[in-house]
């Protein structure tokens, strides 16, 4: 780890909204994220693999009433989006340092609300890996209320043909699935919902400029 990644990793791990259990073990928020956390009842959605937490910031600044938590393995990069929270003074966004893996140990069932994945690797080579997969679908499972949504945005073909073939596998029930959401939007319900989905990432910038298009799906599993 480079130095300025230490000094961020060093730094964030003092801000009040960053959590970092210990990996293998048990949250000490699992399923008192409400409660004792942001003690408010308000619905929870989570970013698996927020990276720079641009995204969960983006929603957390839009809808006040929501409780956002954005998940990652590297604190240093979550130091970006942990500092903007904190600048703001978002109190309805909190950061998780864990694997996507070990997510069942930091909530309890039915305590999320929906689900996003926002521009998650596509694991070329490791189908499995990737967070559409069915290992990955049963621990959201375990943790997603019944009827609660799943998110899928990304630039990646490869990701997104295969999460496709998994929905229709499956038999998740969808509501939208688009090969290019910027000329879709119109399908989407609401104008909330439109706005929601022209949250840019520093990294969606930088690939759309390239000129990549961006898919989106919304599904449920249950």
């Amino acid at each position: 780890m480079g130095k300025d990644k230490l000094r961020r990793f060093a730094i964030v791990e003092h801000y009040p909204h960053f959590i970092q259990p210990p990996l293998g073990e048990k949250c000490s928020l699992l399923g008192k994220w409400r409660q004792d956390y942001f003690k408010n009842d308000n619905p929870i959605v989570v970013e698996l693999g927020c990276g720079k937490g641009e995204y969960t910031v983006g929603l957390a600044q839009r809808n006040p009433t929501i409780n956002y938590i954005g998940v990652d393995i590297k604190g240093a990069r979550m130091y970006i989006g942990a500092k903007e929270a904190l600048e703001l003074d978002l109190k309805n966004v909190a950061f998780l340092r864990t694997k996507v893996d070990f997510i069942t140990d930091s909530f309890e069932k039915d305590e999320v609300d929906e689900i996003w994945l926002t521009f998650s690797d596509p694991q070329r080579k490791k189908p499995n890996k990737r967070l559409t997969a069915k290992p990955f679908i049963e621990r959201y499972r375990k943790i997603l209320k019944t009827g609660g949504f799943i998110h899928l945005k990304t630039d990646s073909s490869i990701l997104f043909e295969y999460s496709e073939e998994q929905i229709k596998e499956h038999k998740y029930p969808h509501e939208i699935i688009s090969w290019n959401i910027y000329e879709d939007l119109h399908l989407l319900g609401s104008d909330e919902e439109r706005e929601t989905l022209q949250i840019r990432t520093h990294y969606e910038t930088l690939f759309t400029a390239k000129g990549s298009i961006i898919k989106y799906a919304k599904f449920r599993i249950h």
